[in-house]
């Protein structure tokens, strides 16, 4: 991992909103911590070891407090309705560009390998398909917002 590829991960992470991101790899250790108004990076050259590492990397990302909030009151008001969630974190759009109609609206009916929204991350443009069939119910967050892994993205009515 070279200097450019550590300078796109902090803008990337400061831009997700996320408060701390760890990333440990074979001879690189990295910690990006984000607050109020302040940022730290700590990059620490680990030696390199002899054995091979049976681990793949992992990127812990605590969600905020407020989305953990808010996560329980959807599923309690939903319990019959399916929720998809973002794979991965990145922002959140619902066309794909500026001058094409959204992917879904509200009421649309769904199938699944649909594609639903666009979610960029590191200059990539990932499409995000349905796994199921139904009916999207309610869009759970605005178009270019950044968004979590995991965070709910859309309500469906599976029947």
């Amino acid at each position: 991992m070279d200097i450019k590829d550590i300078q796109n991960l902090i803008k990337f992470v400061a831009k997700s909103g996320a408060n701390e991101v760890k990333l440990e790899m074979e001879d690189v250790k990295i910690t990006i911590k984000t607050g109020k108004g302040q940022k730290q990076t700590i990059v620490q050259a680990l030696p390199v070891q002899q054995q091979p590492i049976a681990q793949s990397p992992a990127i812990e990302i605590p969600q905020p407090a407020s989305t953990k909030e808010e996560t329980p009151k959807v599923v309690e008001e939903s319990s019959k309705y399916i929720t998809i969630k973002s794979p991965i974190i990145g922002t959140f759009y619902r066309k794909p560009s500026p001058d094409k109609s959204n992917f879904v609206e509200v009421g649309s009916s769904i199938a699944d390998g649909d594609v639903l929204c666009v979610i960029e991350a590191m200059k990539l443009f990932n499409e995000i398909e349905s796994e199921v069939t139904g009916k999207i119910i309610k869009i759970l967050i605005d178009d270019a917002s950044p968004v979590e892994f995991d965070q709910p993205l859309f309500l469906v009515d599976p029947s």
